[in-house]
Protein backbone atom coordinates (compact mmCIF):
# COMPACT_ATOMS: atom_id res chain seq x y z
CA UNK A 1 0.00 0.00 0.00
CA UNK A 2 1.41 3.41 -0.95
CA UNK A 3 2.41 5.72 1.86
CA UNK A 4 0.22 8.76 2.28
CA UNK A 5 3.24 10.64 3.54
CA UNK A 6 4.96 10.18 0.21
CA UNK A 7 2.52 12.71 -1.25
CA UNK A 8 3.87 15.41 1.06
CA UNK A 9 6.17 17.99 -0.50
CA UNK A 10 9.80 17.35 0.36
CA UNK A 11 12.85 19.51 -0.19
CA UNK A 12 16.20 18.06 -1.21
CA UNK A 13 19.33 19.53 0.35
CA UNK A 14 22.99 18.76 0.94
CA UNK A 15 23.59 17.10 4.26
CA UNK A 16 27.27 17.35 3.31
CA UNK A 17 28.99 18.83 0.28
CA UNK A 18 31.42 17.09 -2.04
CA UNK A 19 33.96 17.40 -4.83
CA UNK A 20 33.95 15.74 -8.24
CA UNK A 21 36.28 16.05 -11.22
CA UNK A 22 36.13 15.30 -14.93
CA UNK A 23 38.69 15.76 -17.72
CA UNK A 24 37.65 16.88 -21.18
CA UNK A 25 40.33 17.22 -23.89
CA UNK A 26 42.98 17.72 -21.19
CA UNK A 27 41.00 20.48 -19.43
CA UNK A 28 40.28 19.66 -15.78
CA UNK A 29 36.88 20.60 -14.41
CA UNK A 30 36.67 20.40 -10.61
CA UNK A 31 33.19 20.84 -9.11
CA UNK A 32 32.97 21.75 -5.42
CA UNK A 33 29.54 21.91 -3.76
CA UNK A 34 28.59 23.24 -0.35
CA UNK A 35 25.31 23.86 1.49
CA UNK A 36 24.53 27.59 1.89
CA UNK A 37 21.56 29.39 3.38
CA UNK A 38 22.16 33.01 2.34
CA UNK A 39 23.59 34.92 -0.59
CA UNK A 40 26.39 36.12 1.72
CA UNK A 41 27.37 32.52 2.52
CA UNK A 42 27.39 31.69 -1.19
CA UNK A 43 29.54 34.73 -2.01
CA UNK A 44 32.01 33.82 0.74
CA UNK A 45 32.25 30.24 -0.50
CA UNK A 46 32.83 31.36 -4.10
CA UNK A 47 35.57 33.72 -2.95
CA UNK A 48 37.13 30.91 -0.92
CA UNK A 49 37.25 28.68 -4.00
CA UNK A 50 38.81 31.45 -6.08
CA UNK A 51 41.57 31.84 -3.49
CA UNK A 52 42.07 28.08 -3.25
CA UNK A 53 42.28 27.68 -7.01
CA UNK A 54 43.96 31.02 -7.70
CA UNK A 55 46.01 29.59 -10.57
CA UNK A 56 43.01 28.24 -12.52
CA UNK A 57 41.73 29.83 -15.73
CA UNK A 58 38.11 30.00 -14.52
CA UNK A 59 36.08 29.53 -11.33
CA UNK A 60 32.47 29.51 -12.55
CA UNK A 61 29.63 29.40 -10.06
CA UNK A 62 25.92 28.94 -9.49
CA UNK A 63 23.67 28.77 -6.46
CA UNK A 64 20.04 28.17 -5.50
CA UNK A 65 18.75 29.55 -2.20
CA UNK A 66 15.34 29.17 -0.57
CA UNK A 67 13.08 26.16 -0.12
CA UNK A 68 11.39 27.01 -3.42
CA UNK A 69 14.51 28.27 -5.15
CA UNK A 70 13.54 31.92 -4.71
CA UNK A 71 17.09 33.22 -5.24
CA UNK A 72 19.39 32.04 -8.02
CA UNK A 73 22.64 33.45 -9.36
CA UNK A 74 25.32 32.23 -11.75
CA UNK A 75 28.61 33.41 -13.24
CA UNK A 76 30.58 32.40 -16.34
CA UNK A 77 33.75 33.94 -14.84
CA UNK A 78 35.28 34.77 -18.22
CA UNK A 79 33.99 31.80 -20.20
CA UNK A 80 31.87 32.67 -23.29
CA UNK A 81 28.41 33.91 -22.17
CA UNK A 82 25.91 31.20 -21.17
CA UNK A 83 28.40 28.33 -21.54
CA UNK A 84 29.14 27.73 -17.85
CA UNK A 85 27.14 29.45 -15.11
CA UNK A 86 23.67 29.02 -16.58
CA UNK A 87 24.19 25.37 -17.61
CA UNK A 88 25.50 24.68 -14.10
CA UNK A 89 22.48 26.38 -12.57
CA UNK A 90 20.17 24.32 -14.78
CA UNK A 91 21.65 21.12 -13.32
CA UNK A 92 21.07 22.35 -9.77
CA UNK A 93 17.48 23.34 -10.54
CA UNK A 94 16.77 20.02 -12.26
CA UNK A 95 18.15 18.12 -9.26
CA UNK A 96 15.58 19.72 -6.95
CA UNK A 97 18.31 20.50 -4.41
CA UNK A 98 17.97 23.80 -2.60
CA UNK A 99 20.31 25.95 -0.48
CA UNK A 100 23.32 24.82 -2.48
CA UNK A 101 26.26 26.51 -4.19
CA UNK A 102 28.63 25.00 -6.73
CA UNK A 103 31.93 26.29 -8.07
CA UNK A 104 33.45 24.58 -11.10
CA UNK A 105 37.15 25.28 -11.46
CA UNK A 106 38.67 24.86 -14.92
CA UNK A 107 42.33 24.29 -15.65
CA UNK A 108 42.65 24.87 -19.38
CA UNK A 109 44.18 21.96 -21.28
CA UNK A 110 45.14 23.81 -24.44
CA UNK A 111 42.26 22.68 -26.64
CA UNK A 112 39.17 24.81 -27.24
CA UNK A 113 35.95 22.93 -26.57
CA UNK A 114 33.50 25.17 -28.42
CA UNK A 115 30.18 26.37 -27.06
CA UNK A 116 28.49 22.97 -26.98
CA UNK A 117 31.53 21.28 -25.53
CA UNK A 118 31.81 23.81 -22.72
CA UNK A 119 28.14 23.48 -21.81
CA UNK A 120 28.38 19.68 -21.70
CA UNK A 121 31.60 19.75 -19.69
CA UNK A 122 30.37 22.17 -17.04
CA UNK A 123 27.10 20.29 -16.64
CA UNK A 124 28.90 16.96 -16.43
CA UNK A 125 31.22 18.38 -13.77
CA UNK A 126 28.30 19.50 -11.61
CA UNK A 127 26.66 16.08 -11.93
CA UNK A 128 29.92 14.42 -10.95
CA UNK A 129 30.19 16.71 -7.94
CA UNK A 130 26.63 15.91 -6.89
CA UNK A 131 27.47 12.21 -7.07
CA UNK A 132 30.01 12.82 -4.27
CA UNK A 133 27.61 14.73 -2.01
CA UNK A 134 25.42 13.47 0.80
CA UNK A 135 21.94 14.44 -0.39
CA UNK A 136 18.91 14.23 1.90
CA UNK A 137 15.23 15.12 1.75
CA UNK A 138 13.77 17.51 4.30
CA UNK A 139 10.24 16.63 5.37
CA UNK A 140 7.79 18.48 7.62
CA UNK A 141 5.51 16.63 10.02
CA UNK A 142 3.57 16.81 13.28
CA UNK A 143 5.01 14.87 16.23
CA UNK A 144 1.88 13.04 17.38
CA UNK A 145 1.89 11.41 20.80
CA UNK A 146 -0.39 8.39 20.87
CA UNK A 147 -1.34 6.93 24.23
CA UNK A 148 -2.86 3.46 24.12
CA UNK A 149 -2.92 0.13 25.96
CA UNK A 150 -0.85 -2.96 25.25
CA UNK A 151 -3.50 -4.34 22.90
CA UNK A 152 -3.52 -1.13 20.87
CA UNK A 153 0.24 -0.72 20.38
CA UNK A 154 0.50 -3.60 17.94
CA UNK A 155 -2.25 -2.14 15.80
CA UNK A 156 -0.65 1.31 15.97
CA UNK A 157 2.77 0.03 14.90
CA UNK A 158 1.12 -1.86 12.04
CA UNK A 159 -0.45 1.39 10.84
CA UNK A 160 2.82 3.31 11.05
CA UNK A 161 4.65 0.61 9.11
CA UNK A 162 1.87 0.46 6.51
CA UNK A 163 2.02 4.22 5.89
CA UNK A 164 5.82 4.56 6.38
CA UNK A 165 5.41 6.93 9.32
CA UNK A 166 8.58 7.30 11.44
CA UNK A 167 8.22 6.43 15.13
CA UNK A 168 10.47 8.65 17.25
CA UNK A 169 10.13 6.64 20.44
CA UNK A 170 7.93 4.20 22.32
CA UNK A 171 7.58 4.16 26.11
CA UNK A 172 6.09 1.18 27.97
CA UNK A 173 4.69 1.83 31.45
CA UNK A 174 1.18 1.08 32.70
CA UNK A 175 0.15 2.40 29.27
CA UNK A 176 2.08 2.60 26.02
CA UNK A 177 3.04 5.97 24.58
CA UNK A 178 4.41 6.34 21.05
CA UNK A 179 5.53 9.51 19.30
CA UNK A 180 4.88 9.32 15.56
CA UNK A 181 5.82 11.80 12.83
CA UNK A 182 2.74 12.40 10.67
CA UNK A 183 2.68 14.69 7.64
CA UNK A 184 0.23 17.56 7.59
CA UNK A 185 -1.70 16.04 4.73
CA UNK A 186 -1.90 12.60 6.34
CA UNK A 187 -2.88 13.63 9.87
CA UNK A 188 -6.66 13.47 9.39
CA UNK A 189 -6.48 10.00 7.87
CA UNK A 190 -4.04 8.81 10.54
CA UNK A 191 -6.28 10.05 13.34
CA UNK A 192 -9.24 8.21 11.85
CA UNK A 193 -7.31 4.96 11.37
CA UNK A 194 -5.98 5.00 14.93
CA UNK A 195 -9.47 5.62 16.29
CA UNK A 196 -10.90 2.76 14.28
CA UNK A 197 -8.06 0.38 15.17
CA UNK A 198 -8.34 1.05 18.92
CA UNK A 199 -12.12 1.46 19.08
CA UNK A 200 -11.66 5.10 20.01
CA UNK A 201 -9.65 4.39 23.17
CA UNK A 202 -6.32 5.86 21.99
CA UNK A 203 -5.52 9.43 22.95
CA UNK A 204 -3.74 11.61 20.35
CA UNK A 205 -1.85 14.83 21.09
CA UNK A 206 -0.51 16.84 18.14
CA UNK A 207 2.48 19.14 18.60
CA UNK A 208 3.84 21.93 16.38
CA UNK A 209 5.38 20.78 13.07
CA UNK A 210 9.07 19.88 12.91
CA UNK A 211 11.47 19.41 10.00
CA UNK A 212 13.47 16.20 9.71
CA UNK A 213 15.27 13.90 7.32
CA UNK A 214 16.11 10.22 7.29
CA UNK A 215 19.74 9.09 7.50
CA UNK A 216 20.36 5.37 7.21
CA UNK A 217 16.77 4.81 8.22
CA UNK A 218 17.08 6.95 11.35
CA UNK A 219 15.21 10.22 11.94
CA UNK A 220 17.38 13.34 12.22
CA UNK A 221 15.51 16.42 13.42
CA UNK A 222 16.52 19.74 11.92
Amino acid sequence: MASEQSNTETIRFLNAGGVGEIVEKKSRFIATLRPVRTEEEAAAFIEQMKKQYWDARHNCSAFVIGDRGELTRCSDDGEPPHTAGRPMLDVLLASGIRNVCVVVTRYFGGTLLGTGGLIRAYQAAVKEGLAHCDIAEKCSAYPVTVETDYNGIGKLLYLTAQDSLPVLRTDYTDVVTAVVLVSKDAFGSFEKKVSEATAGTAKLTKEDPVDYFLQNGEVVLL
